[in-house]
Parts: C-alpha cells; structure tokens; sequence
C-alpha cells in the first residue's frame, strides 16, 4: 500500500478491444484493483465491447439511412452502459466498491451537436467524492447530455475525450488510456520495423501527429489535454504493467531533450481536388472555399499555381468521405466561378513529420524533399505549420516513403 503522501488520483481508460468479452473484463477489474491496492484514487472510463457500436450504428441505418440523430445517439450510446455496469460487477466482485455511471449522471454536459457533440462542461463534485469515499466510478465514455436533455455521443474514439474530460474534471494526476498497443512509436511499426517507441511525446507533436493521421489517440482528446494540461500515459492492456511502459504525453517543459522529428505520420483518407482555368481575380479563393465550408466539407492542404492570360490554378485536399458533396459544391457554383474543368483523385496519401525541434533547426523540409526525389517520388501539395511539414504524394509510394523518411531522419532503432 502506498503512502498516502505517494497516492495518486487515475483516470483509466479502456477501449473496445479491452473490454471485448467477460475474460477481458475480468482482467481490466484485476488491474483497477492493483492501482486501488497501491492506495490511490481511481476513476474508470470505458468503450463499448469491440464490434458493439458497429452493429449499433448498423441497426440504426438499415432501418433509416438518414435517421434522427437524438434517437441514434439513445441507441449507439447503448453499449458503453452495457460495459460500465459490466465492469462495475466485475469489481464487485474482486470486493472493490464500484459504481456504474452514465455521462448524463455526472454530469457530462455536451452542446447539441448529436452524433458528434462537444463536450462544454463535466462536473467532477460527485466523482471526487465518491473517489474520496474509497469508491471507483465507472464511466460509460463516449456519451453525455445535451441542453435538451437528451443523450448526445462526442464521435468516433470519443471515449478517449471523456476520459481527458473527466480526468481534468476531478484534478487527476494522470490518465491513462489503455488499448492494444504499447505506446506511442516513431511512425507506424507495422510498416517501418525499425520504428521507436517514445517515452515522452509533448502535447504540441501528439496534437499534430494525431491530426495527420496517426491512430493512438483521437485528435479531439489531445486538444482538450493540452488545453487542461492533463498529463496523458498510452499503454497497452494485453502485456503486464511496469515502472516504463507505455508513452508519457507532457507538456513541453516535461521533455528534457527535444528530438528534431519526433514522429511521421500518414494518412490515407485523403481526397485531392484540382480545378482548372480559373479567373484569376480578387476574391476567387472566397467564392470557392465559402460554399465548401457552408456545406460543411474541412479542406486540409491547398495549393495555388499561377497559369497563363490571366487564369491560375487551384489544388487542394478533402476527406474521402467528402469528395461527392464537394464536388456537387463546386458543380453547383460553376457559373459563378467560371473554371474550366473540375479533377479528382483519391489515390493520394498524406505523409507528415512532426517535431517541436523545427522551432530551432533549419533544413527539414529540404531533407524531406531530397529524400523523396532521390527515391523519384514527385510531391504534388505542401503544406506547414510550426512543428508539421506535410506533403502529398502517390498513395503507391507510401511504405518507401514511410521507411526513407524514418532512416532520413535518424529515427531508426538501434
């Protein structure tokens, strides 16, 4: 048993695979246990069982492809309360006082954006107290109430939102997002072998390297852990828990020695629109980009080429799932722009290095692009940030891409 001068305040949180049938959860119970054993406090936030919110969204389509959000919420938000009860029995019976909770119950309050809600306020009173009387809280993640009153859902890996959320609600000292990977690596390590796992990743990197694609942590819960300065640990719940394992996501002044790139990322669910022949005019990117954003399409990366007698040129990139509606966009607002002619493609792939060391070094970007020629891969888009140079290319280069960049950038194990 810790001293109470030692005890901690942990939210942990489990996904789906963690959670995917009664043996995982018996096993997820024994590891709250230990973290209670040890003397701190302890809050759980849970997924649904692995494969429950598919066939709950599946339900919900077959019966009406455009159904109404507030009842589809009531439905996909089912299985998150299936498994905190669950696991809340589970501890029960390893004889750890346990409580199931809904987001509602909290509360978790969220704005009225069914089916993708923001998260506006959680109230954390009600958790510390019970966390204070020597029970664990387990949390139905993903879910929350709407001002209606109605149950609302934050969205694909929401849960790792409501873990953060709550985390910063009851002043933990850290959360933790158990999954089925052992923390965060250099670059995808089932594509580069000699990726790196990092011990500590600032919120800054993990915030960009999420954004361009990388699948550990869902964007929106890094966001608000670098707003709230909620220290994040990745690891995975399938290998045994030790003093190092899995990643540390801290804020910049916690990293003693910041490497140039600190990780690559790809994306694959990139679209690229490119249209022609358009007037080249003051006001025109407005005329084009408005009409898109009105309809709710994101455009990531954008390209402007000046072409001949007054015309130029326009690239730019939007989600697969996008495409269709940004291109009845642009159809739509054809008179008005008056281009010449509207191509697309999808066999495209975002490739993203990221590093809070570019702050203060020179030549990555050149680095980027040499290696990229040497290998005779043509870069079709750019684009920057402080700490994230991205470019779009090929989506049959992606793996030599991957791998040249790693070596490139002295990522590689050992």
């Amino acid at each position: 048993m810790s001293s109470p001068s030692s005890a901690l305040r942990i939210v942990m949180k489990f996904g789906g695979t963690s959670v995917a049938d009664l043996d995982r959860i018996r096993a997820v119970a024994e590891r709250v246990r230990i973290e209670r054993d040890k003397g701190h406090q302890v809050a759980v936030v849970v997924s649904a069982m692995a494969g429950v919110t598919n066939r709950m969204v599946g339900y919900c389509h077959s019966l009406d492809p455009v159904a109404d959000p507030r009842e589809y919420d009531a439905v996909v938000a089912s299985g998150e309360q299936v498994t905190s009860g669950l696991t809340a029995i589970a501890l029960q019976k390893l004889g750890v006082a346990a409580r199931s909770w809904q987001g509602w119950q909290i509360p978790l309050r969220t704005d009225d954006a069914h089916g993708k809600a923001r998260i506006d306020a959680v109230e954390g009173a009600a958790l510390i107290a019970a966390m204070e009387a020597g029970e664990v809280p387990v949390i139905a993640g993903f879910q929350g109430i709407a001002p209606d009153g109605r149950i609302s859902t934050l969205g694909r890996g929401g849960s790792d939102t409501s873990a953060v959320a709550v985390a910063a609600a009851v002043r933990a000292d850290r959360c933790d997002i158990y999954t089925d990977v052992d923390g965060i690596y250099t670059t995808d390590p089932r594509i580069v072998k000699k990726a790196r796992k990092l011990e500590r990743v600032a919120f800054e990197e993990m915030l960009e390297l999420a954004s361009v694609g990388a699948k550990v942590l869902q964007t929106r819960s890094v966001g608000l852990a670098l707003k709230e300065k909620v220290r994040v640990r990745v690891l995975s719940s399938f290998e045994p828990e030790t003093e190092r394992c899995g990643s540390l996501v801290v804020d910049e002044d916690e990293i003693m020695e910041n490497e140039v790139v600190t990780g690559i990322a790809y994306s694959t669910d990139e679209a690229k629109i490119s249209i022609r022949d358009i007037p080249d005019r003051p006001g025109i990117a407005a005329a084009i980009f408005t009409p898109l954003a009105r309809a709710h399409v994101n455009v990531d990366m954008i390209v402007q080429s000046t072409g001949a007698d007054g015309m130029t040129n326009l690239t730019f990139t939007v989600g697969k799932a996008d495409r269709a509606r940004a291109l009845d966009v642009l159809e739509a607002c054809r008179e008005d722009i008056s281009y010449g002619e509207l191509q697309t493609a999808d066999d495209v792939v975002k490739i993203s290095v990221v590093g809070i060391g570019m702050r203060s070094h020179t030549g990555i970007a050149s680095t980027m692009f040499q290696t990229l020629a040497d290998r005779g891969i043509n870069v079709q888009v750019i684009s920057t940030s402080e700490i994230k140079i991205s470019v779009l290319i090929d989506s049959e280069y992606t793996e030599l891409a991957m791998r040249a960049l790693h070596t490139a950038y002295g990522l590689d194990a050992g």
